[in-house]
């Protein structure tokens, strides 16, 4: 055995790798429950499609795109290791083996890519997802990963930002993606004038429940070691989510009266969101303000999607681009000497510098994720087709994609769409 390999930190990184396998579930349960009932395994399938998907290409060439050696510039790394060429039980990725460090970021690309769906949910051919995940894979996500996550990434190389667990390669990323999807498949039928709440409360509060136990792994199995750093990180996933939950229903008792279930799952999940990026360079009083924000904000961004006619259905821009946007650039705020062993933020005697540093990496790779995924988006929407026929979208996808329904209730119209729903939602107006 090398005698650079650690088995306390290869046993953790195996348990992180298993934990954001188990974010992926969680997201399709979440999801899941937050659409109508006529789509509910559609969204499930979306979800559960990444995992094939990703992980083929992963093994075929992403991991080498995204953690190869680099091509030149930083901006991509090569195909030495496509099929994983040369790496073996023996080879060492830092203290682990390579095939574990491959696997824990292959759930990274997985959950990422899984996170898009959100933003279409009810209205995208589900043949044609297949296509866009592959294909989004290899051109936005593993260039990005490789900018931020190696050392000769030219954000990570020439920024230099503080980024532990993926605030621009996950977050960012898929908000802004998120968004560009969105816009390029318009509005779902009857938006703003048909009701559209979750069917189920329960299945989106089980499924925030395991995101937040996945997350644990997402942020502290970043640390590639059992360490302090991992320790920092896992105490300050735990505050940020719960202070996300007190802004979020904050928000909503001072707007519409009363604080809902929804509410305090988004608010979790905007929580845990925003520490992604900070959570190895801040210290857990910086984090709950972290989580305070982002709930906050957040709460008060989803509840405006309806006025600006943005049919973001699922809310991943104003979760995911909003609370990671947030999250990076409040680094260069709240950093300590202590966490990050060097770099400091603003309030903690650093200057401007590391927040400059921040809001350009956090800025560079939204442009650079809206703007080819709206290019991938728009050729595959006017060649095979991104959206499904008005027909399957008002009967929903469950029967006339997947020919089965979630639920067999026993009742005629179980698919409709119209069954018996929580009087809980989002608002319509902010």
């Amino acid at each position: 055995m090398p005698a650079h390999l650690n088995s306390g930190d290869t046993a953790w990184l195996l348990v992180s790798a298993a934990l954001v396998l188990l974010m992926i579930p969680g997201l399709a349960l979440f999801y899941g429950g937050m659409v109508r009932i006529k789509s509910t395994l559609n969204m499930l399938m979306m979800t559960f499609a990444c995992l094939a998907v990703v992980s083929v290409i992963w093994v075929t060439f992403g991991y080498s795109l995204a953690f190869g050696p680099d091509t030149g510039g930083g901006l991509i790394g090569n195909l030495s290791l496509a099929g994983m060429a040369g790496v073996g039980p023996d080879s060492i990725t830092g203290s682990t083996p390579t095939l574990v460090f491959a696997a824990f970021q292959m759930m990274f690309a997985i959950i990422t890519a899984a996170l898009l769906s959100g933003a279409i949910a009810d209205r995208a051919k589900f043949s044609t997802w297949v296509v866009f995940v592959a294909i989004w894979v290899t051109v936005v996500y593993a260039p990005i990963a490789h900018w931020v996550f190696t050392p000769d990434g030219w954000i990570a190389a020439h920024l230099r930002i503080l980024d532990l667990a993926g605030g621009t390669v996950v977050e960012i990323n898929s908000g802004a993606s998120g968004l560009a999807l969105a816009i390029v498949l318009g509005q779902r039928l009857g938006f703003r004038s048909e009701p559209m709440r979750p069917h189920s409360l329960p299945l989106v509060v089980l499924g925030a429940g395991l995101l937040w136990f996945g997350w644990f792994g997402f942020n502290a199995g970043s640390a590639l070691a059992a360490n302090g750093s991992a320790a920092l990180a896992f105490f300050n996933t735990q505050v940020s989510g719960a202070a996300g939950i007190a802004g979020w229903l904050i928000v909503e008792r001072l707007r519409d009266g009363h604080a809902t279930t929804l509410g305090a799952a988004s608010g979790a999940v905007a929580g845990l969101v925003a520490i992604t990026p900070a959570c190895g360079s801040v210290n857990p009083f910086c984090a709950l303000l972290i989580g305070v924000a982002a709930g906050t904000l957040c709460g008060y961004v989803v509840g405006l999607k309806h006025r600006l006619g943005l049919d973001d259905s699922l809310d991943v821009a104003g979760v995911h681009g909003v609370g990671g946007f947030l999250g990076t650039i409040l680094i260069g705020l709240f950093a300590t000497a202590t966490a990050t062993g060097g770099p400091r933020g603003l309030f903690f005697g650093g200057g401007l510098s590391l927040f400059g540093r921040q809001a350009l990496a956090a800025i560079t790779v939204a442009a650079f994720s809206f703007t080819a995924t709206w290019i991938v988006a728009t050729v595959l929407n006017r060649t095979i087709g991104f959206r499904v026929d008005p027909e399957h979208e008002h009967g929903g996808l469950d029967l006339a994609v997947h020919g089965e329904s979630a639920y067999d209730l026993g009742v005629t119209g179980a698919n409709s769409g119209h069954a018996s729903r929580p009087a809980i939602h989002r608002p319509v107006d902010a």
